[in-house]
């Protein structure tokens, strides 16, 4: 086993996008090793793959059904919670503690993490000071950011999310990595680099620069690689990339909630002009994250809404309980259904008709009052000075299984003592999962 696991999570990246030529510094990593396909898990959102990997299970044992959950109690819908205390399962750092090994651990940019048993972490947590926020990570141990920071400068919000993001996010997380390398020398590193990411959503995934960003992201593996190479743990080091997942043109969104209201299974409640969601009196309602939507039933009615949905163009599939099963999603945190869009739409989570009734949270970057992933936050239009609720902007999305000739994520490493295990099975976000906390 090698003394260092550096696991890069390059959200967006294929097999197709690796060459000699695009991206020299991934091809050379696996000169020495293997680059596959691999299956990933459903839905196919950030926080739940992140969460399989780290516990090589599946969501419904570690019960992260997508990047945001809702609380039947008190039908209140939460998206881009950090803590790790939401996640069921025991992640690699659980089991290092519990063993005792003395392994060191970190984790950059990683969601969950708040609160986890690894030794370092590191992710965005603004705090929200009167009229002012102040750009501020969560970091263990205390003071580790701040040391970090004097280092590297502050991270910037408006970098990573938003109209304003940048390749300044991958960067700093890069040189972040970098630093904690060169200080912590930890056995196991997970690391992220999100600029793919933001750079398909907005555009596709055959966009005019999308060779430029491939050499990007792949510069900053380069630089990874020689940092590993010059505190002299190369020949100590497996170093791991992978995608949680692929994606696929869109060409327009699908509101379920306007569809639901229509058909008087949604109701919202109007206060002083502006119409809001009431969860206490819908019959019906939809959490909708990219190209999945967990919608949640009041009782009697989950024939009339599966009928509703199976009769809407553009949504593929709609899971039940024994489809839940299949799918290893059948956790109590899951949607009485779950319906999936085609490749080529997504779902928003809009319920308004009338514009000027739109909650004021709308058409800001707001990432936790909206009761779905919204990635028009990414666009910004001059003339009103806001966020257009345009779900036609959006270009790519993710989160369905892919089928057929469907993009899918990839695993590369510069060792292939996984094969050695897996040879004639299909690698899966949880096979790799399993496989490193098998090194433990």
């Amino acid at each position: 086993m090698a003394k260092h696991i550096i696991v890069i999570d390059i959200v967006g990246l294929e097999k197709k996008h690796i060459s000699e030529t695009v991206t020299p510094n991934i091809f050379d990593i696996s000169k020495t090793g293997e680059t596959r396909d691999i299956e990933t898990v459903f839905p196919a959102v950030t926080c739940t793959v992140q969460s399989s990997l780290l516990s090589g299970s599946y969501p419904e044992i570690h019960g992260i059904i997508s990047n945001g959950l809702y609380d039947r109690q008190q039908y209140a819908v939460s998206f881009w919670e950090q803590s790790s205390n939401l996640v069921q399962a025991d992640r690699i750092w659980d089991i290092a503690k519990r063993h005792g090994s003395g392994l060191k651990t970190a984790v950059l940019f990683w969601q969950n993490t708040m609160y986890c048993n690894a030794d370092i972490v590191l992710t965005p947590r603004p705090l929200h000071m009167d009229e002012r926020m102040i750009m501020w990570c969560y970091n263990k141990p205390p003071g580790f950011y701040d040391k970090l920071s004097r280092k590297i400068g502050k991270f910037d919000l408006s970098w990573y999310w938003g109209p304003l993001v940048s390749k300044k996010s991958s960067e700093w997380i890069e040189l972040a990595t970098e630093f904690v390398l060169e200080e912590e020398r930890p056995n196991y590193l997970f690391t992220y680099i999100p600029h793919l990411d933001y750079a398909l959503q907005r555009n596709g995934i055959a966009y005019n620069n999308l060779k430029d960003d491939l050499r990007f992201v792949d510069d900053l593996v380069g630089r990874l690689v020689k940092k590993v190479t010059d505190i002299g743990i190369s020949e100590d080091t497996q170093i791991i990339i992978f995608s949680e997942y692929a994606f696929t043109n869109v060409k327009s969104d699908i509101s379920l909630n306007k569809i639901f209201r229509e058909n008087d299974l949604l109701s919202v409640r109007d206060i002083e002009g502006i119409e809001y969601l009431d969860l206490e009196y819908s019959k019906a309602f939809a959490m909708v994250d990219h190209q999945i939507a967990h919608i949640y039933v009041k009782e009697n009615y989950t024939n009339s809404v599966k009928k509703i949905l199976e009769g809407i163009k553009g949504v593929d599939i709609t899971l039940d309980g024994e489809l839940k099963r299949k799918m290893r999603i059948n956790h109590q945190r899951s949607g009485d259904l779950i319906a999936v869009s085609n490749a080529d739409k997504w779902f928003s989570y809009y319920w308004w008709f009338d514009p000027t009734k739109a909650p004021t949270f709308a058409k800001k970057v707001d990432i936790h009052r909206k009761p779905g992933y919204d990635p028009v936050e990414l666009f910004f239009d001059p003339v009103t000075k806001s966020i257009p609720c345009d779900g036609k902007l959006v270009k790519g999305s993710h989160g369905r299984l892919p089928s057929g000739d469907e993009p899918k994520p990839v695993y590369v490493s510069n060792k292939k003592n996984i094969s050695a295990t897996n040879e004639s099975a299909n690698l899966s976000i949880v096979t790799i999962g399993k496989y490193l906390k098998s090194l433990l």
